[in-house]
């Protein structure tokens, strides 16, 4: 397949390399700053940007009737923007805060332990999430994704950063330290013991084949997808 990378960070590089190694190529590269290649010769955009970029980015590849996969997190505010924009433009979007196989696994762990704790009350729910200093958001989007399934199973209506309590919300204590690539760790403690989930990403490469499976999946397919989809994961903990 023929690949436009919207944003050249780091991520961006590390698709790149994978998307060659298997023997896709990419045809556009576009910063903040520049652009190489030309846009309509792509297939599929892969769109890891900045907060700030993102939705014009997306924007810009249903104007263009490209499928686009977007992994950059921070401007969810204007996601029902983004669904009707596709949607009037007939376009091809999937959205995730991760991309990796592991994590998307995780997030359905999360939820089934979620649902066998509803009736243990003595149990308080916690999660921590540890990212690289370079992360620009906090906490992370896939600590939100994590929140947002426990909220469908436990009597919690909301997350909140760091510590607190407010009996109806959820703590998200999120940490930054030097080259960590993402940790994500669900916890239930009582006076008497803890239970924790846990996923540690080792590399970039998990979440770079993840992204490259998902556009190499959508292309073809008009409307609103999610990694649930790429994976048949729709149901699991229903």
């Amino acid at each position: 397949m023929k690949i436009a990378l919207l944003g050249y960070g780091k991520m961006g590089k590390t698709i790149e390399h994978l998307a060659e190694k298997a023997g896709h190529s990419v045809v556009y590269r576009s910063t903040i700053d520049s652009s190489e290649g030309k846009l309509d010769e792509a297939d599929v955009a892969l769109e890891f940007s900045a907060p700030e970029q993102a939705v014009a980015n997306i924007v810009r590849c249903f104007e263009h009737r490209l499928p686009v996969v977007s992994g950059t997190t921070g401007w969810l505010n204007r996601y029902d923007e983004v669904l009707k924009k596709c949607e009037s433009s007939n376009g091809s979007f999937l959205y995730a805060s991760n991309f990796s196989i592991g994590v998307n696994l995780f997030f359905q762990l999360n939820e089934y332990v979620a649902q066998l704790m509803e009736p243990w009350k003595d149990y308080q729910v916690e999660i921590e999430e540890i990212h690289h200093t370079e992360k620009k958001d906090a906490p992370s989007g896939t600590a939100i994704s994590v929140a947002e399934g426990i909220i469908k199973h436990l009597p919690k209506n909301k997350w909140h950063l760091d510590n607190g309590d407010d009996a109806d919300s959820i703590p998200i204590r999120a940490e930054r330290m030097d080259d960590v690539k993402g940790t994500h760790r669900v916890l239930y403690r009582s006076n008497i013991d803890t239970i924790k989930i846990e996923h540690q990403a080792h590399s970039r490469d998990g979440f770079a084949l993840g992204a490259l499976l998902a556009a190499n999946w959508l292309i073809g397919k008009t409307g609103v997808y999610t990694m649930e989809d790429v994976l048949r994961l729709k149901n699991t903990n229903k």
